[in-house]
């Protein structure tokens, strides 16, 4: 994958195991750097059958308490997925280049605690609450579509006409002033 940044994806409040077996397969199958949990249900402490990819040989999870006990690296954003008025709708999203999504439970929100501690709070528009493991993949999708190096979308209906810019690395910069030779 030829991705920029990295992410992470998690739940608060999960209780049905296949939720966060299909949650940690999606992150695994989209290039997740960690996933994790916040006040999970306590029979989901290991990784459950539904994640066939077997997630966790390749990559962390961590298990949280509280919001409070969570523990993101220095400058990632905490992004909460969650159908609120105000929300950032999730196709006019900038998504960060470090950045820690987390979903609420099956049957709530995100905490307030939760939603306070978030930079972002982004929704995916629909006309009511999907399954959140169906919504961390749209939300995974959506980051690998913005942040992977992808030709532009064409103005018309088909694939597109040219093909990805490739990156061009400069030369090196010196604060000093100086120059290489030659240049």
């Amino acid at each position: 994958m030829n991705m920029r940044g990295y992410f992470a994806i998690g739940a608060e409040g999960l209780s049905k195991q296949g939720n966060l077996g299909n949650l940690m397969r999606s992150a695994h199958a989209f290039g997740a750097s960690f996933f994790f949990t916040v006040d999970a249900d306590q029979r989901l402490r290991k990784a459950p059958p539904t994640d066939t990819s077997k997630s966790t040989d390749h990559l962390p999870l961590f298990h949280w308490n509280s919001v409070d006990e969570m523990d993101l690296p220095h400058g990632c954003q905490l992004v909460g997925i969650e159908l609120t008025e105000d929300a950032i709708d999730l196709p006019s999203f900038g998504h960060p280049l470090r950045a820690a999504y987390v979903l609420g439970p099956e049957r709530g929100s995100l905490s307030a605690a939760m939603q306070a501690r978030c930079t972002h709070i982004v929704k995916i528009p629909t006309r009511f609450c999907i399954n959140v493991a169906t919504a961390g993949a749209i939300v995974l999708y959506d980051r690998y579509r913005v942040h992977g190096r992808f030709p532009a979308r064409p103005v018309a209906s088909g694939a597109p006409t040219e093909p990805a810019a490739v990156h061009a690395h400069g030369g090196p910069i010196f604060r000093s002033g100086r120059k290489l030779p030659g240049a």
